[in-house]
């Protein structure tokens, strides 16, 4: 089966009005391969969704940061589900690891996220990682199949789900994992997928790199069989963003 490849932009904190409005133009204005060869994705902050759904290409989508882990209430500072359902967009991210680090979220509070996010017809990119420590440990399939298992539990239909691995490492700091240490993990999550979820799901779901990504390395990082993409953070900023997402292309002459 042909994965079609993803590229996600994380636009994180950052931008105001103005400068968003220059990476949308500027995106706009690229010359990219066709929706048949790459999904593209960006993911401004909450504030700017509505002005970056309105001008972006037809052909780009559009995802938020996070979400609420149920139905919108007395949840002060929170965005629900059903209100980025109202405003049209499709995607949200969910289980980054800043969130998970700095906001002390569980995996199993992400997989509620992910399952309550899906059930109101939301896309998913889910977002699985090691830390350094872990990863000088030897634990690195143990961490990120313990993430994805808190996924699976509460997660059926695996449809609407981008599993997007990211060694908090490697994000933010210019490490990146080399093309065989992203290949070996994303195989084996993969592998986790058709022995714990099933066949079709190992199969047909795209697991995407994530981790100090850019212009420079992603061809090379395109080439692995199991990288079906990236989900890309500071880079996603800057023009070099349209070199990320015409690496599609090296997959498709595979």
């Amino acid at each position: 089966m042909v994965r079609k490849f993803f590229v996600g932009g994380n636009w994180k904190c950052n931008g105001t009005a103005e400068e968003v409005k220059k990476i949308v133009t500027v995106l706009n204005e690229a010359e990219v391969p066709s929706e048949d060869v790459v999904e593209v994705v960006v993911s401004p902050p909450f504030v700017f969704l509505p002005v970056v759904k309105g001008l972006l290409r037809p052909d780009f989508q559009v995802a938020a940061q996070n979400c609420w882990v149920r139905k919108g209430g007395a949840f002060t500072g929170e965005i629900s589900a059903e209100m980025l359902v109202n405003l049209g967009i499709p995607w949200v991210i969910l289980g980054h690891s800043e969130r998970r680090s700095l906001l002390n979220e569980s995996s199993e509070f992400v997989g509620d996220k992910v399952a309550y996010a899906l059930s109101l017809g939301l896309k998913v990119i889910a977002c699985v990682g090691e830390t350094l420590q872990q990863r000088e440990s030897g634990s690195t399939m143990a961490v990120v199949a313990a993430q994805t298992k808190a996924i699976a539990a509460k997660v059926s239909y695996w449809d609407n789900v981008v599993l997007a691995y990211e060694p908090v490492w490697a994000i933010g700091t210019g490490k990146v994992a080399t093309p065989a240490q992203a290949q070996e993990v994303h195989l084996e999550l993969r592998k986790w997928l058709h022995d714990n979820v099933g066949a079709e799901v190992a199969v047909s779901t795209r697991i995407i790199y994530g981790g100090s990504v850019n212009g420079a390395n992603c061809k090379e990082l395109a080439g692995q069989p199991d990288v079906d993409g990236f989900l890309v953070g500071g880079a996603s900023l800057k023009p070099e963003f349209i070199d990320i997402i015409k690496s599609a292309t090296v997959k498709s002459q595979l």
